[in-house]
């Protein structure tokens, strides 16, 4: 039986997994709803842009089961993963893969979004910086990517549900709680980040969407006085 139970995840990395996933979902049903709720759905990616860049910031300062150096290994390990010699905690080097490509295509279609318009009355915080070509050819990338991220989302489930499944990988709780139990204590210690990693990833958040709500575009220009006819 397990004898040693460890925090795996800390507490910033769940609130983000799993904002990422409402954030992620609500966008896809306000896009799909249409109308007023086009609306709604800038605002969800601008949120999904702060959200992408504070786990960033967190990969390089976070909790060490958080770090990019931690679980993004190179090809060997995940021969060694393959070959089931691999018995590290937290993301697999495998898994390192897939959590690398959806924050690359989510963060990429939020991105994108920032400077997209459809032609009726949405634009996003950004549009006015581009010229009206490239917020199209944006545009177009944006709506593009829309199938490749449904793609990557359901192989992201595919593969949870075969680990919870078939490998009896508890991969969901450990997400919710922090904690997880192991056979054996973990090969190298595991450091939890303190309150200044936090504040400094916070404020990389708080910067990136200051900027990608347009904070540095000039204020637009005033109305027309009314020519009181």
């Amino acid at each position: 039986m397990s004898s040693y139970r460890i925090q795996v995840w800390d507490l910033p990395t769940r609130l983000f997994h799993w904002l990422l996933l409402g954030l992620t979902a609500a966008a896809i049903v306000s896009v799909k709803i249409g109308g007023n709720a086009m609306v709604w759905h800038g605002r969800f990616g601008h949120l999904i842009v702060g959200l992408i860049a504070f786990r960033i910031a967190w990969g390089f300062v976070g909790s060490s089961t958080a770090r990019f150096a931690y679980f993004v290994r190179g090809p060997a390990a995940i021969r060694d993963y393959l070959a089931g010699r691999w018995h590290g905690v937290g993301h697999n080097p495998l898994g390192a893969l897939s959590v690398l490509a959806l924050l690359g295509a989510i963060g990429f279609q939020a991105m994108t979004g920032l400077f997209a318009n459809d032609d009726v009355a949405f634009s996003g915080p950004l549009r006015a910086a581009v010229t009206s070509g490239t917020s199209n050819l944006l545009s177009g990338w944006h709506r593009q990517m829309e199938w490749i991220l449904y793609g990557l989302i359901a192989l992201h489930v595919v593969a949870v549900l075969y680990h919870v499944l078939v490998r009896k990988d508890a991969l969901v709780l450990p997400m919710v709680t922090g904690t997880k139990s192991l056979d054996a204590p973990p090969a190298e210690a595991l450091r939890c980040a303190g309150w200044l990693a936090l504040g400094f990833a916070l404020a990389v958040a708080g910067i990136v969407l200051w900027l990608t709500g347009g904070g540095l575009l000039p204020p637009p220009p005033p109305p027309s006085p009314d020519p009181g006819w």
